[in-house]
């Protein structure tokens, strides 16, 4: 009997015997294109027909781009899964695959631990203003002439987290270690046991009354820009803001506005609106820190998000469904 077709889509880097052993029970194919361009016309000709379900990582959108309407309506009708390898699946048009029949999963809570650690690396050194001093002294300047403005501690400061999902929850934790002060605002108020305790506010009132705001939430249609102008000019002066969920949740633009009149005194970011472009004013601001994109980059971390993907796929293919589908497919 032949086998089930599974397509590849990027490169598994550490998880490779959990990934051998997908062979005993598919085939595996990989598309030759190198372009978005190159793989329509893969899709046209028919290389990938008869394939079941498809493994991919956020690097592989060099290949295809967006996994969007037009690309969604050009793949085999076979395609049932898309397993993919990341927490945010802001690459993946979910509602057009549900159109198409096809099922969507992610590794929701693989990623907690190491982007949470990399949340509270930013917030530390946002608060503290690390930042100046880190360039100063590799330009041979000790601590910076004139020596920059005293930081801040975290103890007593009130963290604001945006998004109270499986990072925002680990986050919460660590923050509390260091003495902050936990609220958060989510689409809904989590029970007790899951929120830790946290304060459950507003939108408005997270924005007026948080020391340190950190954005922990998806990107969608409803989340894009969430942070802009309006929402800047309700927060404190002088306020640290941390992002490592995605660039385009908080308009860099006004960001680097609200960095020049003092209303943001810092910043941490991991991630960009145009990765891996990054806005100019950004990077000529000593006050921002920026990480390009390193929240999950742990050997533990990446072994552990490719084996929860491979799960997805081997639930695929021996069982017709995935183990993690994303949120919007899970009553499906």
């Amino acid at each position: 009997m032949t086998k089930p077709l599974v397509l590849l889509l990027g490169e598994i880097e550490h998880a490779h015997e959990e990934w051998a052993s997908i062979s005993e029970i598919a085939d595996i194919i990989e598309p030759k294109a190198r372009s978005r361009e190159e793989f329509i016309k893969e899709c046209k000709s028919g290389a990938f027909d008869n394939v079941v379900a498809t493994y991919r990582t956020f690097q592989s959108v060099a290949i295809t781009g967006l996994i969007d309407e037009e690309l969604i309506a050009l793949l085999p009708r076979s395609l049932k899964f898309i397993a993919h390898n990341g927490a945010g699946y802001d690459q993946i048009d979910v509602h057009a695959c549900t159109a198409h029949g096809i099922r969507v999963s992610n590794v929701p809570t693989a990623v907690d631990d190491a982007t949470a650690d990399t949340n509270m690396f930013l917030i530390l050194g946002a608060l503290r203003g690390f930042n100046t001093s880190m360039i100063a002294l590799r330009n041979g300047h000790w601590k910076g002439s004139p020596p920059p403005p005293l930081g801040h501690d975290p103890q007593g400061k009130v963290l604001g987290i945006l998004g109270m999902g499986g990072i925002g929850r680990n986050l919460k934790k660590k923050a509390e270690a260091f003495g902050m002060t936990v609220q958060y605002y989510n689409r809904s108020k989590l029970s007790e046991e899951l929120s830790g305790g946290a304060k459950y506010v507003g939108f408005d009132e997270l924005l007026k009354t948080s020391d340190v705001l950190s954005l922990n939430l998806p990107l969608n249609k409803q989340t894009r820009h969430i942070i802009s102008t309006k929402e800047f000019e309700q927060m404190k002066k002088g306020v640290v803001i941390v992002n490592t969920a995605r660039g385009a949740v908080m308009d860099e633009a006004a960001l680097v506005v609200a960095l020049e009149k003092g209303q943001v005194w810092s910043c941490g970011l991991d991630v960009f609106e145009e990765e891996p472009k990054v806005h100019a004013g950004l990077i000529a601001n000593p006050h921002v820190m920026l990480v390009p994109h390193m929240g999950t980059w742990t050997v533990e971390t990446q072994t552990k998000m490719e084996t929860w993907c491979i799960d997805n796929i081997r639930s695929a293919i021996e069982k017709g469904k995935l183990m993690s589908p994303v949120g919007e497919q899970k009553d499906i």
